[in-house]
Formats: C-alpha cells, structure tokens, sequence
C-alpha cells in the first residue's frame, strides 16, 4: 500500500510549527507545542484517529496562544492533506458519536476540497485551566481551510467544560480514521462523480 504520510513547516513572524503525520500509524504521539491542553486534545485524535502525530511548535506565547493553537490547525491540514494526496480510494465520509460521562459530541467530515466548518459547541466557562475555549473554533477552521474538507461539529449536550472538549476531540479523531480509511471496494477510483476532489 502507498504510504500516507507528510511532513509540513510553517514559519511566520508569529509562530514557528512543524507536523508530521502518519494516515497508518498506531496513534503514538509527540507533542511540543506550549499549550498543553492542546496536545491532551491532539492526544485524543492521534489515539482514537489511529493517527501517528508529531508537532512542534514555537510561538508567541507571551502575547497569548491564539496564533499558536491556530497555525497548528493550518499546518495540520496541510499535512493531512499532503498525506492524502488525489484522495483516491478512501472512503471520504466519517462521522462519530462519542460521549464522556453526561458530555456528548458529533462529529461529520467529508473530505470533499471545500473547505467548510459549522462548529456548534458551547462550553459552560470561557477557559478549561488557562486554555481559552474559544480558540478550539480557530484551530478547527485553519484545520478545514487547509485539509480542503467540510466538517460538522456538533456538542448534543454537556455541562462540564473538559468532558465537553475531550468528546469534541475524540469524535473528531474516529471520524478522520473513518473518512480516510482506504475502501477496498474504491482502490483506485475518485470517490466523487466530479472525477476530482
């Protein structure tokens, strides 16, 4: 089988981000990046995305973690889509529930080259330790403007602000694992009528 994998930089003013990602791996991590309540989420789809995931990353941390946590979504779509390169043979469509105690979340993604995100979550507090919540939405849509795919994510209820995060993550990660798992029935053929995704 082809390897699918890639390895992306990204260097501007205001960070400096490498990702290397495996589409086949075992979901073994390394993760160094400064925001550690990131990497605890990255974690989560490396695992349940059956993922191998490496990111460093080098920021303006000082200032606060916004560019970071956003140009860390953009450099993990480029990779992923490098790693998926025509897209050929996968099964292109993911979806995953996933609960957490009284916490659940929904995740759909289709890696359709329209970069699209309908980002539906609410948390019960504005910060998970020193991580501001609303930074999830940036990284989610640099993560679709780059991996050129819709993603729905959808929090069906859910009252504690970790658990609600953590099933967003998890959600995400199996249904990555469910999109780009290649679909023996589709070797070779662009999952799309259009002939190009």
């Amino acid at each position: 089988m082809q390897t699918r994998n890639a390895r992306v930089k990204r260097d501007t003013l205001e960070t400096r981000i490498e990702v290397a990602l495996d589409l086949d791996g075992s979901g073994a991590t390394s993760l160094d990046t400064g925001v550690p309540f990131l990497e605890h989420m990255l974690e989560q789809v490396a695992r349940h995305g059956l993922l191998d995931l490496e990111v460093k990353a080098s920021g303006d941390l000082h200032i606060d973690d916004h560019h970071t946590v956003e140009d860390i979504g953009i450099t993990l779509g480029q990779a992923m889509a490098e790693a998926l390169g025509e897209r050929r043979g996968i099964r292109r469509y993911g979806h995953a529930y996933v609960p957490l105690d009284e916490a659940l979340s929904r995740v759909v993604i289709d890696f359709s080259g329209r970069p699209g995100l309908e980002y539906h979550v609410s948390y019960a507090r504005g910060r998970i330790g020193s991580f501001d919540v609303d930074l999830f939405h940036e990284f989610f849509q640099g993560f679709v403007n780059h991996a050129k795919a819709t993603l729905h994510i959808d929090c069906v209820r859910g009252s504690n602000a970790h658990h609600v995060a953590e099933t967003v993550f998890k959600a995400f990660g199996r249904a990555l694992r469910a999109a780009v798992e290649p679909d023996p029935r589709m070797a070779g053929i662009m999952p799309s009528t259009k002939g190009s995704l």
